[in-house]
């Protein structure tokens, strides 16, 4: 077998332009898969990354009525029913192996009952939120105070803005100390929170940009859980978000999260069900509307290989013919028909082989560019590249196989008298 490789390496150094321009069609066509493989792939990244966030993990489970979240307001009855997530049950889905910690809260969404100074504030929502609410979700106390457990006791009015509205209502004014009136009640605000690891979607298109538009411009007021009936009602729904252990647990902790918290609203109330937010299933459907259309251009990229592959027969029989002395030497002192074979379908592997390693460095290096042009996303796969390699290995036998048997089954006296 070393051999067979050496022979072929000299073969190939032997009529350099000749094996290149070979060799052009296998290097051709594996570079634009690589090249797309890599797109593929480094969009799929920016996919997942842009809907789950950097190293968040976390995602909510909503109540559901007839397909549509819940979403409760000042015109809206409670659903009977329903209860109020208990600490029981917010201590049996932390236990959950896939859960590292787990929050519940009130939701009003823009609401046209909180002033500030005799002004409505619009596109404000407002949350009641337990005391794991801040290091679930990621945020930080970047000026005042957090919830302190006798707020909670005490049913204080106290109120702490986000950075979003924090810099909406007040700019660079210090917000500590000021009253906001929620549905009349004043609460006084003592603190502003901001994510420690904000994350901010990838936008190289404007379809992205309206894929992955979100309420950046929405400020969040929250209350302690315990003053939301002042500004509200008793009893409302909550809903949960729940921080995964990992990535990988996301879906896991959302479906036994729904498991635990579906069992708790009464047999008799059809109507309403807990339901998580399903990122990884919303990142698989665009990367599947992405892969699509790429692997359409991996198809039309394989053509090239084909013809590739048609140019290594043609090859590989005119050497046979260049050749045909040789053979019938080597015949002639002993050489058998799988010797004679090996020999050519080796040098057809190799020279595929060559071809395919030249094509793997031109796909990095076109995707490379691909990035730097327009932008999109890349990321080289070590195992398709290595595949890639294979496969030209292995056009070179499917294709050098034809040559390689007409090689052996020369006879030996016919082949000798030829020049």
């Amino acid at each position: 077998m070393l051999e067979n490789i050496r022979l072929s390496f000299q073969g190939i150094w032997s009529h350099k332009m000749r094996s290149f321009l070979t060799m052009l069609g296998i290097i051709i066509g594996i570079a634009s898969i690589i090249s797309i493989v890599s797109t593929i792939k480094g969009t799929n990244e920016q996919i997942k990354n842009n809907l789950i966030g950097s190293g968040n993990n976390t995602l909510s489970i909503m109540l559901y009525t007839q397909g549509y979240p819940f979403i409760m307001d000042s015109y809206t009855s409670t659903p009977i029913g329903i209860r109020e997530v208990s600490d029981e049950v917010c201590e049996e889905i932390r236990e959950l192996d896939s859960v590292e910690n787990v929050t519940r809260y009130n939701e009003r969404q823009w609401t046209d009952s909180i002033y500030y100074k005799n002004e409505s504030l619009q596109n404000i929502s407002v949350r009641s939120i337990d005391t794991s609410y801040f290091d679930t979700v990621g945020y930080t106390i970047r000026m005042g105070r957090n919830f302190i457990e006798s707020d909670y006791k005490n049913f204080r009015k106290v109120l702490i803005l986000d950075q979003t509205a924090s810099d909406n209502l007040f700019g660079n004014e210090n917000p500590i100390g000021e009253t906001i009136e929620i549905n009349k009640a004043p609460f006084t605000i003592v603190g502003v929170v901001a994510q420690s690891r904000k994350f901010t979607p990838e936008i190289n298109s404007l379809s992205d940009y309206y894929t992955y538009a979100n309420s950046d411009s929405v400020g969040y007021l929250f209350m302690p859980k315990a003053a939301w009936p002042i500004a509200f009602r008793y009893d409302e729904p909550e809903n949960v978000i729940v921080k995964a252990v990992s990535v990988d647990d996301m879906e896991d902790a959302g479906t036994d999260t729904e498991d635990i918290l579906n069992k708790t609203i009464s047999s008799y109330q059809t109507d309403y069900k807990y339901k998580a937010d399903d990122v990884l299933e919303r990142a698989q459907k665009l990367q599947d509307m992405s892969a699509a259309t790429n692997n359409q251009l991996i198809w039309i990229a394989s053509i090239s290989l084909l013809v590739g592959g048609i140019g290594v027969m043609n090859i590989m029989l005119v050497s046979v013919t260049e050749r045909t002395s040789e053979i019938g030497l080597k015949k002639a002192i002993g050489a058998r028909k799988g010797s004679i074979l090996g020999q050519f379908l080796t040098e057809a592997a190799v020279l595929t082989s060559i071809g395919g390693v030249l094509g793997v460095v031109s796909g990095i290096g076109m995707a490379q560019v691909i990035n730097r042009i327009s932008g999109v996303a890349v990321s080289i796969d070590v195992v398709a590249s290595a595949v890639a390699v294979l496969f030209s290995m292995l056009i070179g036998i499917i294709f050098g196989l034809l040559p390689s048997v007409k090689a052996a089954n020369l006879d030996p006296i016919e082949a000798l008298r030829r020049e």
